[in-house]
């Protein structure tokens, strides 16, 4: 079984409907880590001091499958499409451990999408 992770970024306000609308789209569970960053657009100051918008950096773990419906599902409860609401993208996984919960789950999903 061939596994992928999307890494998503999204601003707090955002992190519940994106993992709502994997979890709906066939994705198993999230990771959530707090984080800030900055991108093209300048943050926001305030008499001086930057104000940093927090974001989240969400992980999931598929099956190869499972992405693209997954990414998709993401793109659009995300916004994405919206200038500085996130950005998504896919890295294939060499080994995982850990899994013999979700095993059962990921082979059933494949053989539906076969």
């Amino acid at each position: 079984m061939k596994l992928n992770l999307i890494v998503a970024m999204v601003k707090t306000t955002e992190t519940d409907r994106i993992v709502d609308a994997a979890k709906a789209s066939g994705g198993t569970g999230a990771t959530i880590i707090p984080a800030r960053g900055t991108g093209i657009h300048e943050a926001k100051t305030f008499f001086g001091l930057t104000l940093e918008a927090q974001t989240d950096v969400v992980l999931f773990l598929l099956e190869e499958g499972l992405v693209d419906s997954v990414l998709k599902a993401i793109y659009e409860a995300g916004r994405f499409k919206e200038p500085g609401t996130g950005i998504a993208f896919v890295v294939d996984v060499e080994r995982a451990v850990g899994l013999q919960s979700q095993i059962k789950y990921f082979k059933e999903k494949a053989e539906e999408s076969s």
